[in-house]
Formats: C-alpha cells, structure tokens, sequence
C-alpha cells in the first residue's frame, strides 16, 4: 500500500512504500520532532519499530531541526540512519562528511570523530576521545602527564566545551552529557555520594570498573557517560560542572 505524500511538504518526491496498519512516515517523524518528555519517548519506540520503512525519510525530516542546537531527537534519526548499511546512509554520510551537527571549536580542533562516535552509538569510543579533547585543550602538560588538573579547568575553551556537551546530549537522547551531570547534582542537593550511586559510577559503595562494568549503551543509567576519573578526588569533576560553559547550558541553573 503506498501513501500519499502532500505537494508542497518537505517530503514530496519522496518514494513512500509504507506497509498497511503503520502510521504515514512524514507524519510520525514530525510528531517526533514536535514531541517533549514521555510522550516523545514512546513516539521513539515506534520510530525504531518501523525503522526500515523510515529511513529514506530521515534526511529530509532532519532539515526541521537546527544544526546548532542539541536537540535528540535529531541525534536519534541520525544513529537510526547511520545503523543500517544503504544508499540513504551513503548519500547522507557524502553530504555531511564532518558530521550533521555543526561543532565549532575556538582552537582548530576537529570533532568530527567524537560525533561520528556518537552518531555509531560507540559511546566508550566516545568518551576516550572526550577525554583526549579535554587534554588537548588544557595544553602540552596534561597532554605529557595524560590527564587534567582541576586547576586546568577554567581555562578551557568555551566553544569546545559547549560542543563537546552538546553532541553528547544530542546523542544520547537527552541522557549523558557534562550538563546533565550538573543537573543530576543538582538533584541530589550537592551531595557527591548520591550522585555516584545515581551516575552508576558506584554500587554498593564500590567504584564501578573501568571499563567492563560501565554501560556502553542507550541503557545506561543517566549521567553515566562521559567518565570523569575520581582517583584524584571530586575538584576535576567540580570544575568541569561548573565551567561557565556547561553553567550557560543548565538553564535551571
């Protein structure tokens, strides 16, 4: 059964052979985009159900959305896109060669293989390279003793790290991210301790094991990515949290 793809919308031209029973493509990826909370939540789940009859749809239902922002729910039709093998995700990767979000750096650094990490769901991937842009930009000392002083911190470059956290919200459905580690913290009234338990960075008051025991997935609990090494006490993690560039990006404050 084929359905009707209006003259004039984003989606005329595009070839719809949809299965009867399932919602019409263009519809269901603008409620999608349209949709907050549990609500887009479980739109989510239907998107993935029908995935194979979506996907020549999602390059085009990805110019409602800003490239600029954070927005996951574009994030996710990208990891769906980038998951199966095809001209749809050819074609896509040849216009988008750096990556579909912009990420600007302010000291020529390239993200573009942190956000194809994310877009590939290679999320441990991901978080060395967070890591390693972390040193990078904290200079040639943390680089050489491979990792970051607390003190390091504030110097950092705000461009940098307002992209690195936004790919990894887009990505993550809303999930990881410096700025949602803040805002977890937040929730648990400052308190460190509470806030390892809910990161799953602790379990039964032991450090969790890098890096077998971390959740490299979807699954994981909130907060739980990027890592930030605790061996050195709360102050690197501290900082990071209250970087004015992840500060800018908790609008609760």
């Amino acid at each position: 059964m084929d359905c009707i793809v209006p003259v004039g919308s984003l989606y005329h031209g595009t070839q719809c052979c949809f299965s009867p029973g399932l919602t019409v493509p263009a519809e269901l990826l603008d409620e999608l985009r349209q949709a907050r909370g549990r609500q887009r939540q479980r739109l989510l789940s239907t998107v993935l159900d029908q995935a194979p009859q979506l996907l020549a749809f999602i390059p085009t239902a990805l110019q409602a959305y800003d490239p600029a922002g954070d927005d996951w729910g574009a994030g996710s039709l990208i990891q769906l896109l980038m998951a199966q093998e095809g001209p749809t995700r050819a074609g896509f990767l040849r216009s988008h060669p750096q990556g579909w979000f912009a990420a600007p750096s302010a000291m020529g650094q390239d993200h573009q293989l942190l956000q194809q990490a994310l877009a590939t769901e290679a999320f441990q991937e991901a978080d060395r390279l967070t890591m390693a842009s972390l040193r990078r930009m904290a200079g040639p000392a943390a680089e050489g003793r491979g990792y970051v002083f607390f003190s390091e911190v504030p110097a950092l470059a705000m461009v940098d790290l307002d992209t690195i956290d936004r790919l990894w919200v887009a990505y993550s459905r809303g999930r990881y991210g410096f700025s949602v580690q803040r805002r977890l913290l937040k929730a648990c009234g400052g308190r460190w301790e509470q806030l390892w338990s809910r990161l799953g960075w602790k379990q039964g008051g032991l450090w969790t094991r890098y890096p077998n025991q971390f959740t490299w997935r979807h699954a994981a609990p909130e907060g739980h990515m990027p890592l930030v090494n605790q061996l050195r006490g709360v102050r690197l993690m501290d900082a990071l949290l209250n970087h004015p560039a992840i500060v800018a990006r908790c609008p609760e404050g």
